[in-house]
């Protein structure tokens, strides 16, 4: 996210923040692991045994990689033009495709759960270059649209994680909208009816100063241990997919940086 952010900077010494650019997105690079994945914290610390050791603290000595933070760096490799034939890009869409589940959706580690998870590797897919519109690409934008709430909302909650058989269930929140409506966006086809009816639940639930209320926990700690309420969730996400439906209306899918890999 920090490397997303320094390539829209305008620096005076393009060549100092080059360098420093250069060195962290090596640094993200040295930590996909043998799956071709990412993990939070570490590299392959994912053996299953650990988690048996008497000083195990709640399932936290391992950090698998996930789907979610593997499509967010395709998503950084994508804004800045790198290589997609390249093989981290190869192995990382692997993995993408080994993790993705029956019904198309994809498993989310950091946000709950699988509306989170399923939209960070569509937008990562869509920002890589991938065809949007291959079958197993569009099973996912499927599974997002078969839970979209009567409202025009969606919903899912942290009793997810304990019993999969609830995905995509829930009170409509204004975080999981955006989520789910910046994954179908990154198909393409933004007349699509789930889009519009997201887009109408956002604005309607938008509260008279700009704002959006969310009492429901949308944040993931370690699964079916502790959740989070990130507050700037309702705020931050409903803007992020509104700038990114009118931006990909305007035919732009995202804003070109400074820097771009050589």
């Amino acid at each position: 996210m920090v490397l997303m952010a320094l390539r829209l900077v305008q620096p005076k010494d393009r060549q100092s923040l080059n360098e420093l650019f250069d060195r962290a997105l090596g640094w993200q690079l040295s930590f996909q692991c043998r799956d071709g994945g990412w993990g939070a914290f570490d590299k392959n610390v994912t053996t299953p045994w650990l988690e048996d050791m008497p000083f195990a603290d709640h399932n936290a000595i391992l950090d698998p990689t996930c789907s979610d933070l593997t499509a967010r760096t395709l998503e950084l490799l994508g804004y800045i033009g790198f290589d997609r034939s390249a093989k981290c890009v190869r192995d990382a869409i692997k993995y993408l495709i080994d993790t993705q589940n029956e019904d198309g959706s994809w498993y989310g580690r950091w946000g709950v759960n699988y509306i989170y998870g399923t939209w960070q590797v569509l937008r990562g897919l869509r920002a890589i270059g991938e065809d949007m519109t291959q079958d197993w690409i569009l099973r996912g934008r499927d599974w997002l649209e078969s839970c979209q709430n009567n409202d025009g909302g969606w919903g899912e909650t942290c009793g997810t994680y304990e019993n999969p058989s609830t995905k995509g269930i829930g009170e409509s929140t204004a975080s999981q909208t955006a989520w789910a409506i910046m994954g179908i966006c990154a198909c393409g086809d933004l007349d699509r009816p789930s889009i519009q009816r997201g887009l109408r639940y956002l604005l309607r639930s938008q509260n008279p100063d700009g704002s959006w209320d969310e009492e429901q926990i949308t944040g993931t700690g370690f699964p079916g241990v502790f959740y989070l309420k990130y507050d700037m969730y309702r705020q931050n996400f409903p803007l992020l997919a509104l700038a990114t439906y009118v931006n990909a209306r305007n035919g732009l899918t995202y804003r070109p940086g400074f820097y771009r890999c050589d």
